[in-house]
């Protein structure tokens, strides 16, 4: 067919089409307009300047006795467990009123609830608090995490499984009462705040544990934070407790970080018993091997040198865990884990009391564990 003849059969057909079109948009029985497109649960949160965010971790372990006599949530003996499920729902403007309302469920829930109350639910509520910003000030009141420490409550900010010594016996968990962050300059800040306690919602007494934090990061290379806590450590406890906290970050390399945690304790006697003191260091080393794979390394010595957490003066522990990760994908990571601690004296559970031998101790823990972590939002 020539371009004539092509022309002439494109402007008959459009001849046709047209009157049909009018005719049928009269009528009423033209194709509808596609819908407008429904945005995401997390644009909408977005556009409401919400933030919401979540994880799932769980774990298999294996070790030759109890752990939980120096370990934090890994207290069982060969076990299935879900570690923590926990969501975040947060309104944090730079300005103005907000909140935050974290939850977790979970074995670590049970734990760190009974450490707050005595209660063994497996729903906690790690942290709820009220949020005012104006400028370089911002103040929360409710309940909230600890500053101490290299490590925290949320498995999917640590690099290893399993929680360090000092996250056992050294330092907090949360607290409950009121906390103002300052920032002086773009790189330091100051920290002061009025909490109940150590792990301790609701009190009954009007004693209050104070603390008080600088954080400083003068480039993307180093970081320092400095915090101290002083005052009555809980109704479990009626007598002061002090702890200084002092973490240095290092990034070496792109692919290797050094981290160092110390913190000195003092507990102040009860009913007239002498004052106690201890203190420890652990030193971590996380490499990048590449973008999937990783491995990471803690050496930690504490020295309970009046007996106080172990009830055996000038007791020492030290411990060495490797956890090697694998992520495959952004939101996914599988970790591999040994570690192994060792004391003075026969401090770790062996058996159980129901075996036939009854209770037995040992010297040293080894532990061997497998993490799945899994998280999710913005």
């Amino acid at each position: 067919m020539k371009l004539k003849d092509i022309s002439s059969v494109t402007a008959a057909a459009i001849a046709l089409v047209a009157p049909l079109t009018l005719i049928a948009a009269e009528s009423g029985t033209a194709p509808a307009p596609a819908p407008a497109p429904v945005p995401s649960l997390s644009d909408s949160l977005t556009a409401w300047g919400l933030t919401a965010n979540g994880y799932v971790a769980s774990s298999y372990y294996h070790s030759n006795g109890y752990p939980g006599s120096v370990h934090q949530f890994d207290v069982q003996h060969d076990t299935f467990q879900l570690d923590q499920a926990g969501l975040q729902l947060g309104y944090q403007p730079k300005s103005g009123f907000g909140a935050l309302v974290d939850v977790i469920a979970g074995e670590d829930a049970r734990i760190l609830h009974v450490a707050e109350d005595g209660n063994d639910s497996t729903i906690d509520v790690r942290q709820a608090f009220v949020q005012y910003a104006s400028g370089a000030l911002t103040v929360i009141g409710g309940k909230y995490v600890t500053l101490a420490g290299a490590e925290v409550i949320n498995p999917t900010l640590n690099t290893n499984f399993s929680r360090s010594l000092l996250f056992v016996y050294s330092e907090p968990l949360t607290h409950t009462g009121v906390r103002a962050t300052y920032a002086l300059t773009d790189t330091f800040s100051v920290i002061g705040g009025v909490n109940n306690g150590w792990n301790t919602t609701s009190t009954s007494y009007g004693s209050k544990t104070g603390e008080a934090g600088i954080a400083w990061t003068p480039n993307k290379v180093f970081s320092l934070t400095t915090q101290a806590y002083f005052g009555k450590f809980g109704p479990s406890l009626d007598a002061p407790r002090t702890l200084v906290d002092v973490v240095a970050t290092w990034n070496a390399t792109s692919a290797l970080t050094v981290i160092v945690n110390f913190d000195y304790d003092r507990q102040d006697g009860v009913s007239g018993a002498p004052s106690a003191t201890w203190n420890g260091t652990a030193l971590y080393l996380n490499y990048a091997l590449n973008d999937q794979w990783r491995v990471s390394v803690r050496a930690e010595y504490l020295d309970d040198k009046d007996g106080f957490l172990t009830a055996t003066t000038g007791q020492t522990l030290k411990e060495g865990t490797v956890t090697l990760g694998y992520a495959p994908a952004k939101s996914f990571e599988l970790r591999m884990e040994i570690r192994y601690d060792k004391a003075q004296t026969d401090l770790f559970q062996r058996t159980a009391a129901t075996g036939p031998e009854g209770e037995t101790f040992g010297n040293n823990l080894t532990e061997v564990a497998l993490q799945g972590v899994y998280k999710f939002g913005s």
